[in-house]
């Protein structure tokens, strides 16, 4: 209790005992002015926003002018109690920090631990940050510290706030006590910059505490070993798992997620092994690897195409019931794929749907593009017809998938059927599935079935891509109609889809078949204002265009702006037979002497 004096009010208590019966002469409201007469008076010396009289409610009267001036500092006997007192009340608590802040002006008050912790907690409730400052200045010059709860979260709350300089300051003061309240703060700090993903700070907590010679906790290194793991230092984690093995609560059920964090790093920096080797260890010392576990290392050995221990780590945790991740899952089909083993990758398929994981359209097509790499066309439609005969359902990248196999194999029938079928099943917006049958017929001269595909295409809110109108220009072009040609040009133009190399070639050899040569070379000047390069097919139908329209000077120019010196046989023999018919004797000698002749690889 504060000191009282002869001119003060008599101040209650500001927690009665609850066996001591209630005065029935003494009302609440006489309570509360009384303690509002005693804030007053201390608030005087010291003009406070918080502490202003016009902030107090409107039960609680002005200070008669009667009562005496306030004593010095030094005489007020604020106690350890009082401040507690204070903090412990919400309509109070505000005024805990200044009463604190004047108790320290008295010679014989000391901070108590409970009032360091009463005043810790109430700051970071209220975030007032700057007073936390001086109070933590204080934990230093009096020796005094919160409970190591309030440590811990104190640290935790500073570092979620991006106060890392106040941070510091109390891990300062911590290190050395080489307590429970400092061990706990440490831990709170590394697991708090992780959240934050600021694992280089958590790295340098670490080395703070063993430099102070603390004795970490379990959470601790857990963390170190994390925020190793998210840098890459696959070394330190695993020297970091030796100290924490060595460590008396080692083994406990809560090692095991310190292996999972190690093995996912190994498994991080690609040694497989490792993290292999690591999970046998963990089995020697009597701890049962869980499926973060298995899954992770299975996953690390499938990326590195070690099929032996994968199948031999798979079926070990298929009869543990350990399975059930279906990134490892796909990891595992990839590496069989990548193999060209069919059975096994529709073994782990099936796996997959006997403990209820749904193959997803990703997984199929990966599966299906894979084979198409590794395999070939005809393996991959196999596999195909093999995951749906299991009960595999494609979605819309699968079946664009399938759909180019079959037009790549020249399987009209089977390419529309599938087409049908994704039709059917809702997937009507795939630019990829229109591009490749509008393709297809195009490449078998099919023009009416590509032109309703593109109406049925736009109707159904597609907008066809280059891809598409690349495919009709090409089309109309080997049929040799270059009106049609035109109108799609015009359309690409209006829709304002940008041409690339391949539209330009194939407008311009739809008009030279039809023997339109100013616009060709009207369609070839453009291109060049578009600042793109020359290929050997678009040089090719150039060299002919200028040669029938004897523009020869042009034609020397196409060929030194091809930048090359080497010209495949047919190009070579096409220029320089323009060349010697022309009579061009002297550039004949100049392409002779500057370009040699490729033979095409068969």
């Amino acid at each position: 209790m504060a000191k009282c004096y002869s001119d003060w009010p008599p101040l209650p208590p500001l927690h009665p005992a609850r066996r001591t019966p209630p005065q029935s002469h003494i009302s609440l409201c006489t309570i509360k002015r009384q303690v509002t007469t005693f804030v007053l008076h201390c608030s005087r010396s010291c003009a406070s926003p918080i502490l202003a009289p016009k902030n107090l409610t409107d039960e609680f009267q002005a200070v008669p002018p009667s009562v005496s001036p306030l004593p010095d500092a030094p005489k007020l006997g604020i106690s350890n109690k009082f401040i507690r007192g204070l903090c412990s009340d919400q309509q109070t608590e505000q005024l805990a920090f200044e009463c604190y802040r004047r108790a320290l002006l008295q010679p014989e008050f000391r901070p108590e631990k409970k009032t360091a912790n009463a005043l810790a907690v109430q700051l970071l409730r209220a975030k007032q940050w700057d007073s936390l400052e001086l109070l933590v200045e204080d934990f230093k010059a009096y020796g005094v510290l919160p409970e190591k709860r309030t440590c811990a979260r104190l640290i935790a709350s500073c570092i979620k706030a991006r106060r890392f300089s106040l941070a510091d300051a109390v891990l300062r003061v911590l290190e050395g006590k080489k307590g429970a309240p400092a061990v706990m703060a440490f831990s709170s700090a590394m697991l708090a910059y992780n959240k934050l993903h600021m694992y280089r700070n958590t790295v340098l907590v670490y080395g703070q505490a063993r430099a102070a010679r603390l004795a970490l906790n379990a959470d601790s290194y857990r963390a170190v070993m994390e925020a190793c793991g998210a840098l890459g230092e696959s070394d330190m984690a695993a020297s970091m798992l030796k100290l924490y093995r060595s460590q008396k609560w080692y083994p406990s059920d809560s090692c095991v997620d310190t292996y999972a964090i190690v093995c996912d790093a190994l498994g991080k920096a690609g040694r497989a092994l490792d993290a292999l080797r690591c999970l046998r260890e963990m089995e020697e010392d009597g701890l049962s690897p869980n499926a973060a576990i298995y899954s992770s290392v299975i996953g690390t050995l499938a990326d590195a195409r070690e099929t032996a221990a994968v199948e031999d780590l798979y079926r070990e945790a298929w009869d543990n019931k350990m399975l059930g991740d279906p990134d490892m899952f796909l990891k595992v089909m990839i590496m069989h794929v990548e193999a060209g083993v069919v059975e096994k990758t529709i073994e782990v398929a099936k796996d997959m749907r006997q403990i209820g994981l749904r193959i997803t359209d990703c997984i199929l097509s990966t599966i299906i593009n894979g084979f198409v790499k590794r395999r070939g066309l005809k393996p991959a439609i196999r596999a195909y017809d093999r995951l749906v005969f299991i009960g595999c359902e494609p979605g819309q990248v699968t079946y664009a998938s399938v759909i180019n196999v079959y037009c790549r194999l020249g399987r009209s029938d089977r390419a529309e059927s599938v087409f049908s079928e994704m039709m059917n099943r809702g997937f009507d917006k795939c630019v990829v599935a229109y591009g490749n049958m509008i393709s297809m017929y195009g490449k078998i001269k099919r023009a009416s079935e590509a032109m309703r595909l593109l109406a049925l295409m736009k109707q159904n809110g597609c907008e066809p891509n280059a891809f598409v109108y690349n495919s009709l220009l090409d089309m109309h072009g080997r049929l040799g109609d270059s009106k049609q040609a035109e109108k799609i040009w015009k359309e690409m133009m209006r829709r304002k889809v940008r041409p690339d190399r391949i539209s330009y070639t194939a407008i311009i050899y739809a008009n030279n078949r039809s023997g339109e040569l100013d616009r060709c070379i009207e369609l070839y000047q453009e291109f060049r204002e578009t600042g793109r390069k020359v290929d050997k097919t678009m040089a090719g139908l150039m060299v002919g265009v200028f040669s029938k329209r004897s523009r020869f000077n042009e034609l020397i120019e196409l060929l030194k702006d091809m930048n090359t010196t080497k010209l495949d046989r047919r190009l070579y023999m096409s220029v320089l037979r323009s060349l010697r018919e022309a009579g061009l004797e002297v550039h004949v000698k100049w392409l002779q002497s500057n370009f040699n002749v490729v033979e095409e690889k068969t």
